[in-house]
């Protein structure tokens, strides 16, 4: 290793012992010589040893000067620069010492210098920054009580905030996390094209999308006047599917025929009275008899009313049925059945009605299949018109309307898009509705009208200007994804910060892992939360003496699954992230060839110190953290996942001194970090 500053200390002591060696051994050869040549005795004699042994004295006395009062200062001086950049706020105890004593109040003044200027900084970018912190909380405070998921991507599909709410319904899966992409949460097949045709104007897309064994109601919308930010709000639909396959359309099943028993009870009435006049007029039974039925049919007769409309009021109020605009509609149907082609043009007034998009969506799709047969071209005219209840969707084509026999047929269709595949009469049902198709009055176009629920809304949808402070976040100002990963900023890359902990120290004589832990670090901030820590069965023994440096016991891991599931869940925990660990040498020959591939850049705490001060001894996590003066919480040490928050935050300590020495890309680091490789490190036995 070529060196960059003050040569490390041993190198200098072992060349200040040389010298004097080669100094003193000489001058004994020489002083033999002369005084075989000589032949000197007495005071003479010790004289001539003496000067003889004088250059290697004063070789060694001055190598002892120099190291006490200018090399070891100047150590202690390169440790509290170190310290300074690293940490501004630590304080360093030790002034200079030995020939640099007299820096030391220059040296003081310096760093006082350095915090006030930081702290009038810092003051100045509180105050600037109060009221967006306070509405900030208050945004927080809001979105962890907001009981709907709600996620926020940028224009690269990374998410930049999610809630409470979100973090319950996606748990257990490891892909939800700040910076990670869209497509590792959500089946990208289902959302692609709905996302490319997104309107600016925040106006939303409702869709159904398969996910995990369960059917998810999602709502997306462009956040208008953003950096195309994504707003995305998702739903469990199965349950609601499940309900209305069940109870609820069972109920609506049996008003039909309560209805016809109904219609039965009052014409026998009505034919018991006729009955009665002609044979019972003078019968007061008959009469009394005639009187209840006819009361009670009528009672009936209103409450099955009564039943029917308030099942049509639950139906119309059900959790999917939403308000939609006409227009909106027509463009999402066309965007579904033929991106390329302009399928539907709407025509007439929009109006907004009560529906559930996406089984609107496979309801139409299967009709325009079923259409074929009907009509002349292939091009359609949507038009919407509002009813004395309801608000007609027509679909309007050149041709003939359509058999009711063939209708009937249709209703039977099973929708496979839909979860449980429901058929066309179940989603008919759902908006209690029906179909049916006629003839327009010029006898050339045809249309197929679906009564719909009409909603109170008037005016068209308005445009919301949105809060610049709701989406001032970090993430969307770091580079694209598409970006050589070689020349990403230091501070833009999504790090996952990991350690392990094993039965021993000897990997390659059988020694393996029983614990992974692991951190992220996003836009060079350490995510409290988002974490990975799982034990490992090692299906064997751990030795007492490993037991006493990480407290993991036999029954501890006992119950743990092995190791290559464990591997494979924290693969899809890293994503796109660049490895960083602490002597990564030993860590990485813990977890690899196990079947799985770790094939991502790996960055090393260790090696960048270790260039970083190449004069310096100590380049151990330990000794990082006192050197840098690092606070952390007692009973960190020792685990995987709190030396992993250790490491991170050891990044973080390096991070300006690297940038300080131009070192500022991937690339650059890697390079770096090089230099300083040692196999020792890797032994691992």
């Amino acid at each position: 290793m070529s060196p960059k500053g003050l040569p490390k200390r041993q190198r200098l002591i072992g060349a200040w012992l040389l010298l004097s060696g080669i100094s003193l051994l000489g001058g004994a050869l020489f002083a033999v010589w002369l005084e075989s040549q000589l032949a000197i005795a007495g005071s003479y004699r010790a004289l001539l040893w003496l000067g003889c042994f004088s250059g290697g004295v004063t070789l060694f006395c001055m190598g002892l000067l120099f190291e006490r009062m200018l090399f070891t200062p100047l150590r202690q001086l390169q440790a509290q620069l170190a310290r300074l950049v690293a940490n501004p706020e630590a304080e360093n105890t030790s002034p200079p010492q030995g020939w640099l004593k007299g820096l030391g109040p220059d040296l003081r003044r310096v760093e006082d210098s350095w915090r006030t200027d930081r702290r009038r900084l810092q003051k100045a970018h509180a105050d600037g920054a109060r009221s967006a912190t306070r509405i900030r909380r208050e945004l927080e405070a809001l979105l962890q009580v907001l009981e709907v998921p709600l996620l926020l991507y940028d224009k690269h599909r990374r998410l930049m905030l999610f809630n409470q709410a979100a973090e319950q319904f996606f748990s257990g899966t490891p892909s939800l996390g700040l910076g990670k992409r869209l497509e590792a949460l959500f089946p990208l097949a289902s959302l692609q094209q709905p996302l490319s045709k997104l309107p600016a104007d925040g106006t939303h897309r409702e869709l159904l999308i398969p996910c995990d064994n369960r059917w998810l109601k999602v709502i997306i919308r462009r956040v208008p006047e953003s950096h195309d930010e994504t707003l995305i709000t998702c739903s469990d639909a199965t349950a609601a599917w499940s309900n209305e396959r069940g109870v609820r359309a069972e109920l609506a099943q049996m008003l039909t025929p309560l209805r016809q028993h109904t219609a039965s009870l009052v014409t026998a009435t009505d034919a018991l009275g006729k009955l009665r006049q002609h044979d019972y007029e003078s019968g007061s039974l008959g009469h009394r008899l005639e009187q209840v039925a006819r009361e009670e049919s009528i009672a009936l007769s209103e409450a099955v009313a009564r039943i029917g409309e308030l099942i049509e009021t639950v139906q119309q109020q059900g959790e999917r049925l939403t308000s939609i605009w006409s227009n909106d509609f027509w463009h999402t149907l066309d965007d579904h059945l033929d991106p390329a082609h302009r399928l539907i043009t709407p025509i007439g007034m929009p109006v907004w009605f009560k529906g559930d998009a996406p089984a609107l969506m496979a309801l139409f799709s299967s009709l325009v299949k079923h259409l074929s047969h009907y009509m002349a071209g292939s091009l359609f005219e949507g038009e919407a018109s509002l009813g004395h209840k309801h608000v007609y969707l027509d679909l309007i084509w050149k041709g003939k309307p359509i058999p009711e026999r063939e209708l009937a047929v249709w209703r039977h269709q099973p929708l496979t898009t839909l979860p449980l595949s429901p058929i066309v009469a179940d989603v008919l049902r759902q908006h209690a509705s029906d179909v049916w198709s006629i003839q327009d009055a010029d006898d050339q176009h045809a249309r197929l009208r679906l009564p719909l629920p009409f909603a109170e809304q008037f005016d068209a949808p308005r445009t919301v200007t949105p809060r610049p402070e709701f989406h001032d976040f970090g993430i969307a100002d770091l580079p694209s994804p598409d970006t050589a990963l070689a020349n990403c900023p230091l501070r833009s890359l999504e790090l996952v910060i990991f350690d392990t902990e094993t039965t021993g120290l000897e990997l390659r004589k059988g020694d393996s892992v029983i614990s992974i832990g692991a951190c992220r670090i996003v836009n060079a901030r350490l995510l409290a939360s988002d974490v990975f820590d799982e034990y490992v069965n090692p299906h064997k023994p751990i030795s007492p003496a490993s037991t006493a440096i990480h407290g993991i016991t036999d029954k501890d891991v006992a119950d743990a699954p092995a190791l290559k599931p464990v591997l494979k869940s924290f693969r899809e925990y890293i994503g796109d992230a660049v490895l960083l660990a602490h002597n990564a040498a030993f860590d990485m020959l813990a977890i690899s060839q196990k079947g799985v591939t770790f094939d991502m850049p790996i960055l090393d705490t260790l090696l960048i110190s270790r260039a970083l001060d190449e004069a310096l001894d100590g380049h151990d996590l330990d000794s990082l953290v006192k050197r840098y003066c690092l606070n952390l919480p007692s009973g960190m040490r020792h685990t995987a996942l709190g030396d992993a928050r250790v490491t991170a935050e050891l990044w973080l300590a390096l991070l300006p001194r690297l940038e300080a020495r131009g070192i500022t890309s991937l690339e650059q680091l890697l390079s770096f970090q090089a230099n300083a490789f040692d196999r020792e490190d890797a032994s691992a036995s």
